[in-house]
């Protein structure tokens, strides 16, 4: 009889999660269809007619295939340029980045010296600056060195980041010493060590700071508007500005067709590093 009741109330227990889990699978797609609506919309009105941008009630699947939108904007603006500009400054920006955010997450992660909080948190206490109060000050000490209108200038302005830094050095934290320590007995020193051995184990968290830092360079628009000034160095955010009219009166179908293609390389970095992505927004997350 009492073997049946814990029969009866696991199976009841066992119903009761799964309803929950299927209500959170529910709302979660619901949360995930709200998010991809702007963007299905972009997309279905990037096939339109430029009459039928605005059509009311908005159309968020397309009605209408026309590719014409796509070819305007090739018409239009040098679109492989201002792309190939784009993913330069990005790529170079967000190695150098790496680069610099790891050595500096290793040296505050793992290295003991006087001071190391006290630093960290002054690095830290830089993000509650914004780019926008930088800039002045950047623009003048580049302008001194004859920097302006320079692409690598925009990749160099991304060099350090408080917050990669912090991102980094958390995951670097959570490496147990004994890596170290059987290293420095057969003889490694702090170079090789974080070359061979803390890196590789820190590839989650790199691969989720490069993605920001790629997507975050890919659509920055204020930093290239400050610092570029020829035609033939803009990036696709500054020059898909043509597109919108002197006054705003342009192809906004246009526009939304230069805006999906932008779109493209975000999409693939995410598609072919799900994998570390996932693994370092789960790993990172836990307390150690």
């Amino acid at each position: 009889m009492e073997t049946s009741r814990r029969n009866a109330s696991a199976s009841a227990g066992a119903g009761t999660s799964a309803i929950r889990v299927a209500l959170l699978n529910v709302l979660l797609a619901f949360v995930g269809i709200m998010f991809l609506i702007p963007f299905l919309w972009i997309f279905s009105t990037s096939l339109r007619l430029p009459k039928n941008s605005f059509s009311l009630p908005p159309s968020i699947l397309p009605t209408t295939f026309d590719f014409n939108n796509y070819a305007e904007v090739f018409r239009q603006i040098p679109f492989f340029l201002f792309f190939l500009n784009s993913l330069k400054i990005a790529v170079a920006a967000t190695l150098g980045n790496i680069i610099f955010s790891s050595m500096a997450a290793y040296a505050f992660a793992r290295i003991r010296f006087p001071g190391r909080n006290v630093l960290f948190l002054i690095l830290l206490s830089g993000l509650m600056i914004s780019n926008q109060v930088t800039s002045i000050p950047q623009f003048i000490m580049f302008a001194k060195i004859h920097m302006i209108d320079n692409s690598w200038t925009l990749a160099i302005l991304w060099l350090v980041n408080p917050l990669g830094i912090f991102l980094i050095r958390q995951f670097m934290k959570s490496i147990p010493d004994s890596y170290e320590e059987a290293a420095f007995m057969d003889g490694a020193n702090r170079w090789w060590i974080f070359r061979r051995i803390i890196v590789p184990m820190s590839v989650p968290a790199i691969s989720v700071s490069s993605v920001m830092w790629f997507i975050a360079n890919w659509n920055d628009f204020f930093r290239p508007l400050l610092f570029i000034n020829s035609w033939n160095k803009m990036t696709l955010p500054l020059g898909m500005t043509v597109l919108t009219g002197t006054f705003g009166t342009g192809n906004i179908s246009a526009v939304l067709a230069g805006v999906t293609l932008s779109l493209v390389p975000g999409l693939l970095i995410y598609i072919f590093g799900q994998k570390y992505l996932l693994e370092g927004l789960t790993i990172g997350g836990v307390k150690q």
